[in-house]
């Protein structure tokens, strides 16, 4: 196989979903398992591995710069889960 590149880890991490994101998580863990650690490559996907790491335990993958809809709005409390992946849910024990 060759070296895997930054869209190689783009082209998996990037459309995840929560539903999907420990799978996804899995696969950016094998593809960088040979390269060095310090190869670019390798510290880009340990950082794909931690968002979807958050993504798992997340609604959403709304990025932090985005706005968050506000708790008092009509209907939130009908909404099952609004966790944001930087700002997950917290993980069952």
């Amino acid at each position: 196989m060759t070296e895997p590149t930054f869209d190689d880890i783009e082209a998996l991490a990037g459309p995840a979903t929560p539903h999907f994101a420990f799978q996804i998580r899995a696969r950016v863990r094998e593809l960088i398992a040979d390269l060095p650690e310090t190869h670019p490559v390798r510290r880009f996907g340990e950082e794909k591995i931690a968002l979807l790491e958050r993504l798992g335990y997340a609604s959403s993958k709304a990025e932090d710069d985005e706005p968050e809809e506000p708790r008092a709005r009509i209907g939130w409390d009908e909404i099952p889960s609004s966790a944001p992946a930087s700002r997950p849910l917290p993980r069952g024990g």
